[in-house]
């Protein structure tokens, strides 16, 4: 509803003096601006107007559409992640979660496949630190320094030392789906697919809302696609690096 501010340096017209004397100056409210032209759309032309509105975070890919992908990582309760594919797709997820200010901490028992990504992560700063199993500590997540902690410790990974905090997620991944793993699927807030055996699309099937096509497709997709599905939606995502992420992690690959 429309309404009118008397915006002259005297009194209201009409004000009561017990009116006036309760007026105080808010700073910021009630300033003049610039005056400039008004900007008019017929409503014609509102269909040509395309806003990309989504969670803020990290931008992992493209969808189907080719618009970005944006996985929201960081959020005010822990959040777990699975992705059953390989190493390139999780150390570009790292490198996208670095890029927008958030430690990464990886632990691993291949050091070796981490180094390089962790030393070219950060310009000489090390926002991105790789340690071997079982010696990470609690990192102090918070809204103002969130954490990204990567558990790459083959396909039946030890439960983790490291409590659930806010502002602090985890991608486990694993490289291959066996039986014994199905429980961190089932746990899981998202899971990220790549190409996997039909046996494995199988044991997916049984805890998550995969449909048939999906699991007919999970054993041929390509190296940079991977399909992300909560218990609501699924999407599928292809993954695409930049030319300076090309050069850390070379060419999408799906096994190591």
């Amino acid at each position: 509803m429309a309404h009118q501010t008397h915006t002259g340096p005297g009194p209201q017209p009409g004000a009561a003096p017990a009116a006036r004397s309760r007026t105080r100056i808010l700073p910021g409210f009630g300033l003049r601006g610039p005056r400039r032209e008004k900007h008019v759309l017929a409503a014609e032309d509102l269909g040509a107007l395309a806003f990309p509105v989504g969670d803020d975070g990290v931008v992992i890919g493209v969808d189907p559409q080719g618009l970005p992908a944006v996985l929201g990582l960081f959020r005010p309760g822990a959040y777990e992640l699975v992705l059953v594919g390989g190493l390139w797709t999780a150390q570009l997820i790292a490198l996208r979660a670095a890029s927008v200010g958030a430690r990464v901490v990886v632990e691993t028992a291949r050091a070796q496949a981490w180094g390089p990504m962790a030393q070219a992560a950060g310009g000489g700063q090390p926002c991105v630190t790789v340690h071997q199993p079982g010696r990470l500590g609690p990192q102090g997540a918070s809204v103002t320094s969130p954490v990204l902690v990567v558990r790459d410790l083959t396909a039946r990974p030890p439960r983790s030392r490291l409590s659930a905090t806010p502002w602090q997620a985890t991608l486990t991944v694993l490289p291959w789906l066996v039986p014994e793993a199905v429980r961190l699927v089932n746990a899981a807030d998202l899971v990220g697919i790549q190409r996997v055996q039909p046996e494995e699309a199988e044991l997916l099937r049984r805890v998550l809302p995969l449909s048939p096509e999906d699991v007919a497709a999970l054993p041929a997709l390509g190296d940079d696609l991977t399909l992300w599905t909560t218990r609501m939606r699924r999407q599928y995502v292809r993954a695409v690096a930049g030319p300076a992420e090309q050069q850390v992690l070379g060419a999408p690959r799906r096994v190591d």
